[in-house]
């Protein structure tokens, strides 16, 4: 790992054009899938949380082993732009999906029922080359190349790079979900992919790594051996926050948008969306100097905190101004979070074994968290009981209580952050 403070302009480009690009792609997949589905498919609240579900199983699983398969041949960008080239390909095919392609390709079967399983088929194909390229190969790419001292303005910038995204699709291409040109949106955003695996093939540096002739099954399942565990414990404190952090996130995450459309009855929801996420994005990057001066462990819980209170005032807040408010300090409490836990997990991460880890930060911070996230939310949505006609059927409504659920779950970071400053004799 280069031993300097600053980072090459070239390394810069890279984090900036891949990261941003490979934002766009989950961005479609972890909001706008929901709303295709919601919208277009059916309404059953239970159909987002199992395709979440399947496709975050098959996130951790494919960065388990093409994380350690990368680590084995001693390359990144193979995998990065290989990837890329074919994680928008799948994402372009999503627009193909309909209820009327269904009911020609499986005529016997419900054509809602038959069209729900090929989107969630598809978006575990299309995350099995998104987690190769992006959370596989190129986060590991990330941890070879910053080095320590950088590492907390360079996570502030990438954290950045989600709501960046958001912002982008939401301002520039939102109307043309609200026209019902979805075949078109996800044209749009699967060639930007394939066109960026394109030109990484000239920008990105490949890090000096010697290839591991080590055994693969042990790679596969390094993280998971109990000795690993034990040598390694602030590393795991740091999953273990991370993964109640996100589980939190993903209660009321997946819902957000069908929440400001369907109970707020925001019309211009993608204005609320867009200050909410300039606001959040120049906090985070602002913070960025102030957590490499403070230390990552002293601004984990005021940052929680922040999100907390954010949290509860969403569940309050009715008026678009008073979403715009409370969005704010909600999302801006996000930024920093998830920030602050990525640089220490991170930092605690063994030289050498950043691809060995990839699987297992997906198992804390992609899997349990949307297994068990959404199944959350979709039961508080069930739980409210508050449905509206459209057409004579019957459709389930996101309500208020999934921000209050997900503000439950963010205490139980408390535990395992307290251990770790205990643990690293941090004193506030």
């Amino acid at each position: 790992m280069p031993d300097m403070k600053k980072l090459s302009p070239r390394v810069w480009l890279t984090l900036i054009l891949v990261g941003m690009v490979g934002q766009f792609a989950w961005t479609i997949e972890n909001m706008y899938f929901n709303v295709y589905l919601y919208n277009t498919i059916s309404t059953d609240p239970g159909y987002i949380s199992a395709m979440v579900g399947w496709s975050a199983a098959a996130a951790t699983l494919t960065t388990l082993l093409m994380g350690a398969l990368s680590d084995r041949v001693g390359k990144r960008k193979l995998f990065i732009c290989g990837g890329y080239l074919l994680w928008g390909l799948s994402t372009a095919a999503f627009g193909l999906v309909t209820v009327e392609n269904a009911a020609k390709l499986f005529p016997a079967a419900s054509a809602a029922a038959a069209a729900a399983v090929m989107i969630v088929v598809l978006d575990c194909v299309m995350t099995f080359f998104g987690s190769t390229a992006n959370d596989a190969a190129f986060n590991a790419w990330i941890t070879d190349t910053v080095p320590n001292a950088a590492r907390g303005k360079a996570e502030s910038v990438l954290a950045i790079l989600p709501l960046i995204s958001m912002l982008v699709i939401f301002g520039l291409f939102d109307g043309m979900t609200q026209r019902g040109q979805w075949q078109k949106f996800f044209a749009i955003f699967g060639g930007l992919v394939v066109l960026t695996g394109v030109v990484s093939v000239f920008l990105i540096p490949e890090p000096k790594l010697e290839p591991r002739r080590d055994n693969g099954l042990k790679n596969l399942v390094y993280g998971l051996r109990p000795s690993v565990v034990r040598g390694n414990p602030a590393l795991y404190l740091s999953f273990a926050a991370f993964c109640l952090f996100s589980v939190a996130v993903q209660v009321f995450f997946p819902y957000l948008i069908i929440y400001m459309q369907n109970y707020l009855h925001f019309d211009g929801y993608a204005l609320v969306l867009g200050i909410v996420l300039i606001f959040a994005s120049v906090v985070s990057v602002l913070s960025g100097r102030v957590i490499d001066r403070l230390g990552e462990l002293r601004c984990v819980l005021p940052a929680a905190g922040v999100m907390f209170a954010g949290l509860l005032g969403m569940f309050f807040a009715r008026s678009m101004l008073a979403v715009i408010l409370t969005g704010c300090i909600m999302m801006s409490g996000y930024m920093l979070v998830t920030a602050i836990l990525s640089g220490v997990i991170r930092d605690h991460t063994p030289a050498g074994k950043a691809g060995h880890f990839q699987g297992i930060r997906m198992i804390f911070g992609v899997l349990l968290p949307m297994i068990f996230g959404p199944a959350i939310g979709a039961a508080v949505i069930r739980g409210s009981d508050s449905t509206y006609v459209d057409l004579g059927v019957v459709k389930t409504v996101p309500t208020p209580s999934i921000f209050l659920a997900a503000a439950i779950v963010l205490l139980l970071i408390l535990p395992p952050v307290l251990a770790l400053k205990k643990k690293e004799g941090t004193k506030c």
